[in-house]
């Protein structure tokens, strides 16, 4: 029977301010928060959509955010080894006169995954499946997975895309009354340390260190300037 402490009890929605009974500032409907759930690895995600399609809530619209590195299907950038989000942005860009085909398509598959659920024949999906699709009707399963996330009920994603203030950024992801769930959250740690370390070589330390002689050297804000040197040469 229907629960006595919230609106669903008298088919009307009460005076209490609920999690999921939230006006939104422009209009009646109700706020339905999503459900963020991060893993660690991309493998696991496809463990999880597996586990979810066997469940009754298999039609629940979701989408799973990667990298390019898992979904694009540009025959150029896909083969390149580790700048393919340069090139994809230089595409998108137009820069020397060419554009993505593919992202223009972007729209095909979001209206497929609209029409199957139109017509209840959503189930949840896995990344391969819609690079598969996406190949197949000639659209950016990158950029697909992202406009899904508009009308996702649930969200899969590594970590990262999660605890990364930058990640969030970029891919618009808003976290504010939202649910999160964060699959072996043991691995929190190494990932949030990953989040903002940064790698550098000692080639690079040095390059650097040449660079805030001459600044110091040439009194550009040496306030500024000597104790980054000082860092520079403490770690060469």
């Amino acid at each position: 029977g229907p629960c006595t402490e919230c609106s669903c009890s008298s088919g009307k929605e009460t005076d209490k301010d609920t999690s999921n009974t939230k006006k939104k500032e422009n209009g009646d409907r109700s706020f339905i928060p999503k459900i963020f759930f991060g893993t660690r690895t991309h493998k696991q995600i496809s463990q999880i959509t597996r586990e979810l399609k066997r469940t009754a809530y298999s039609s629940v619209p979701m989408t799973i955010l990667s990298s390019r590195d898992y979904t694009c299907i540009h025959p150029v950038v896909s083969s390149s080894g580790s700048n393919r989000n340069e090139m994809c942005v230089e595409l998108l860009e137009g820069k020397h006169g060419k554009s993505c085909l593919y992202y223009h398509g972007v729209h095909k598959l979001s209206e497929h995954h609209a029409l199957q659920s139109a017509h209840r024949m959503y189930q949840a999906w896995d990344i391969e499946d819609l690079v598969s699709l996406g190949k197949k009707l000639r659209a950016c399963a990158y950029f697909a997975a992202r406009e899904l996330m508009v009308g996702a009920d649930i969200v899969f994603c590594p970590y990262n895309y999660l605890l990364d203030p930058q990640i969030r950024e970029s891919m618009e992801i808003n976290l504010k009354g939202q649910v999160v769930i964060l699959d072996e959250a043991h691995n929190i740690e190494d990932c949030a340390r990953e989040s903002v370390s940064y790698g550098v070589t000692e080639s690079q330390l040095r390059a650097a260190r040449e660079e805030l002689d001459f600044m110091v050297n040439n009194n550009i804000r040496q306030k500024d300037h000597e104790p980054l040197r000082a860092v520079c040469c403490s770690l060469t």
